[in-house]
C-alpha cells in the first residue's frame, strides 16, 4: 500500500472501505467529506453541516502534520445555489489564509440529508 492512510472511525470509511486522508509524498489527499457529527448525526442546516466539514478535514489534516493554511486545492458540492450563498462565508474563513485552487459543483449528494461535501488537498509544510 503506498502512502500513511488516517481514519477517523467513521462508518462511512469502514463501510466503503476508504481512508479519510492519504499522505503521499509530501501531499495530503483528504477524501470528500460531509457534515457529519461525532456520532454520526448530521445539523439539519447547511451552515452546521459547512462547519462539521472544516472541523472534520482539519483534524485529518493535523494528523498528517499539516494545516488549513497549507491548502492548495479545494472541491466543494453542495446542493443548491440558495445553500452555497449560505456557506460562503465559512469556506471564504477557513481558505482565505491559503487562497486555494477552487473547484464548487452543485450536485445531488449519497444521502437527502447531506448538504455539503468538500474535499481537500494540502501540502506538509517540510515538503516545501
Amino acid at each position: 500500500m503506498i502512502g500513511e492512510r488516517i481514519f477517523t472511525g467513521s462508518v462511512f470509511e469502514e463501510n466503503a472501505g476508504y481512508a479519510r486522508a492519504v499522505v503521499l509524498d509530501g501531499w495530503v489527499l483528504v477524501s470528500g467529506t460531509t457534515g457529519f457529527n461525532p456520532d454520526g448525526t448530521y445539523p439539519p442546516d447547511v451552515e452546521g453541516q459547512c462547519e462539521n466539514c472544516f472541523r472534520n478535514i482539519g483534524w485529518a489534516l493535523e494528523q498528517a502534520g499539516t494545516s488549513f493554511e497549507n491548502m492548495v486545492q479545494i472541491r466543494i458540492y453542495c446542493t443548491s445555489e440558495e445553500e452555497f450563498d449560505r456557506i460562503l462565508p465559512i469556506i471564504r474563513r477557513h481558505c482565505y489564509p491559503a487562497r486555494p485552487a477552487n473547484t464548487t459543483v452543485f450536485a445531488q449528494l449519497v444521502k437527502p440529508h447531506m448538504r455539503v461535501e468538500i474535499e481537500v488537498t494540502a501540502r506538509l509544510p517540510k515538503a516545501g
